[in-house]
Order: C-alpha cells, then structure tokens, then sequence
C-alpha cells in the first residue's frame, strides 16, 4: 500500500504535469485562432497585418516581424504594403543567399539564443530589437522559400535549440497555405486589370483609374496630366520582323514607361501601340519633361532581340486640367489623344518633306 509520504512526493509531480498540460493546450488554442483569422484574407497587406498583430498579441512576443526575399516570385504582387504603416516597420527585404545562408534550405523552424548578431540581417532597416532568443519560422510558395516569419525575445529561454517546435511548424504550413491563396486571387485579379503582353493595366481598368484621378485631383484642387503615346511606324516593324519582334517591342516600351514613373504614377496599354500615362499631382510643364527623358531613352536603349537590334521612336501628346475645354475624364484623354495624332502628322510632314529635299539634291 503506498504510504502517505509516497503520495506527497507524486501528487506535486501530477499537478505540475496537468499544468503543463494546460498550458499546453492554451498554446495550441491561440495558435488555433490565428490560423483561423488569417485563412479567409485574399490579400497581403492584410494577411501580413493581422498575423503580425495576432501573434504579438496572443502570445506577448516583443518582436514579430516578416522577412522577405527581394526576387523572390510573389514580390511583383506586394505594392500595396508600401500603403501599410505597420508593414514599412516590421517588413524586411532581404537578398537570397543572405537568408539562405542564415537558415538553409530547410523548411522547419531555427531557435537560437547564442551568437545572434549575424541573425540582425533580419531585422527591418532602422530597426535594432534588444533580442536574446530568436525563432525564424521559413515561409514558403510552391515548395520555395520565400521568406521568415520571425519572433524576438528578451528573454534567452523563450526560444532555445531543442525545443518543440511543432505549433510553429504547422502555423508555418497554414501561413504557406494562406500565401498560395493570395497568390492564386491575385492571378485571377491582375488577369481582370492587366494587359497580359506588357503586364500594365488594360484600358478597362484605365478609364476607372483615369475618372477617379480626375475626381480627385477637383476635390483636392490639384494638378492631373496624362501622356499618350504610340510606337512610330509599329505596323512596318512587325510586317518586317513578324509578330514576336513586334510583342517583345511593346513588352520592352513598357517596361521603360514603368521605370520612368513614379510610384503614384501609372501605366496602361490603350490599344495595339498605344500607350497612356497618368501622372497625378503633376503639372503640364513637368509632364513635357518627362516626355524629352522618355524620347532621350528611347534614343539611347534600342530593343535587342534574338540578334536583332531595333531602335525605338515615340510620338507624343500631353493634357492636363490646364487646358481649356477639359470638363471631365474623357475630355482630357480626347485632347491628349488629339496632340498624339498631331505629332505624328507633323513627324511625317517633315519626314515628307526630308525626303523631297533629298530627291530634289540627287537630280541637281
């Protein structure tokens, strides 16, 4: 029969474990909620928002912040984020092999509390968290690492080498879910709003954008210009060097127009060569500017394809709320429109008229 000095020594032994059983499953239970809070969001700023916010909260974590890979196949997708007070503090882009070179190629959860002053490349610029323990939980899409989710601590016990780490890897696979799901609705939404060759907003979108722009610039009194544009002679250089030169030409104009614009700034595809540029907060003088740097580019970066080298010209015309007989949205696409098709009637007189005076010289 166990005697009473016996029980006294396994009675403490059993309430420690029921508590730690407890504890336990208060932990599982938060993990719980904030997997379920984040698998409906169809978006990363908001995604990223509340899972930072939840864990820091549930789990009275200092330090929880994301760290990203700067080319990794998502980035295209995060613009919103810079809209994000929280995320401009607690996001960080970070180059690949750095972070591989931190964590490896394994998916499973890093816990340190000893020499973490290379694991400080993690942290957000300009951020410096007073941390003597660390868990780096990796995130993936399509089975590669894209980034970590990261937990700081002052305390050297909260994260150490050995612990379990089961409920950090399973959060790990629910946030991986999640990142897929945002990836798959943004492919469906950027399929609705983006012209598929050049990847810039479709005309669609640009007249939605182009009125709310315009709306806003009258409430707010101030300045709206937008450029229009056309490839010079695009017909000749696709019936010269076929379709795939003609697609990779306007994919490439593209890519110069969005490397020109600011980040208020944006770019469609009007139709076949035509492109528009809606400038906000931007005076007409400023947007005529733009135009000479885009035809001094254009002039200097010709495109090169398959062996191919071909250079690039533009015709041009500028509108803005500066000018008389703009009343509404459609007015100062119509008059931008109008200045487009005068430059190249005037391009093409002079080209005319080059051409005579080079006759008229052959037959003196």
């Amino acid at each position: 029969m166990e005697s009473t000095k016996e029980r006294g020594l396994f009675m403490p032994d059993v309430r420690e474990i029921l508590e730690r059983l407890r504890q336990n499953e208060e932990v599982a239970r938060k993990f719980f909620e904030v997997e379920v809070s984040i698998l409906s969001i169809l978006n990363f700023k908001d995604l990223f928002e509340r899972l930072l916010t939840e864990i820091r909260e549930k789990f009275a974590i200092p330090y929880v912040w994301i760290s990203l890979i700067q080319d990794n196949e998502i980035r295209h997708m995060l613009g919103e984020l810079n809209s994000s007070e929280l995320l401009r503090q607690r996001l960080n882009l970070i180059k690949r092999e750095v972070l591989l070179a931190l964590i490896g190629n394994d998916t499973r959860p890093v816990l340190i509390n000893k020499d973490l002053a290379p694991y400080f490349k993690l942290f957000p610029q300009g951020e410096s968290y007073l941390i003597r323990s660390l868990a780096i939980v990796p995130l993936t899409h399509n089975g590669e690492i894209i980034g970590t989710l990261n937990h700081g601590d002052g305390s050297p016990t909260r994260y150490q080498p050995g612990m379990d780490a089961t409920l950090l890897e399973r959060l790990a696979v629910k946030v991986s879910i999640c990142i897929s799901n945002v990836v798959a609705h943004e492919k469906i939404r950027l399929a609705a709003s983006r012209d598929p060759l050049t990847g810039v907003l479709n005309r669609r979108v640009l007249e939605r954008v182009l009125m709310r722009e315009y709306e806003r610039a009258l409430r707010y009194n101030s300045h709206l210009s937008i450029i229009f544009l056309d490839v010079d002679d695009f017909k000749e250089i696709n019936d010269t060097y076929g379709h795939d030169v003609g697609d990779h030409l306007l994919a490439t104009m593209a890519e110069y127009l969005t490397s020109f614009c600011r980040k208020s700034d944006l770019v469609a595809r009007y139709a076949g060569d035509e492109f528009v540029i809606i400038l906000p907060s931007t005076k007409q003088a400023h947007a005529i500017k733009l135009v000479e740097r885009l035809k001094s580019h254009f002039e200097e970066n010709p495109v090169v394809f398959n062996g191919l080298t071909i250079p690039i010209t533009a015709s041009f015309g500028v509108a803005s709320l500066e000018d008389k007989g703009v009343n509404d949205y459609r007015s100062i696409l119509k008059t931008a429109d109008q200045r487009l098709l005068a430059a190249k009637r005037e391009k093409k007189k002079a080209t005319r008229v080059i051409s005579l005076e080079g006759k008229g010289a052959e037959g003196r």
